[in-house]
């Protein structure tokens, strides 16, 4: 299991998601990514887009402008 991080500060809908897709379809079964993102309806899209895609959110939280997500890749 590694540990990956994801800077989509300053994208806008829709591609906070996209670049979270692109990252994980790199990564391994067990892998974590952390993503980082200004848009503030990322805090509700990459979520629903993991439960589609069957990843876990480990977190969610929000810091000052900042939408930070952790997500565990599965299968």
């Amino acid at each position: 299991m590694s540990q990956y991080t994801l800077d989509a500060r300053y994208s806008l809908c829709p591609m906070p998601v996209i670049k979270t897709q692109d990252k994980i379809a790199q990564l391994q079964a067990g892998d974590i990514l952390e993503v980082t993102c200004t848009d503030p309806g990322a805090l509700h899209d990459i979520p629903a887009w993991c439960r589609i895609n069957g990843h876990l959110v480990k977190e969610s939280s929000e810091h000052d402008d900042e939408v930070v997500i952790v997500i565990q890749v599965v299968g």
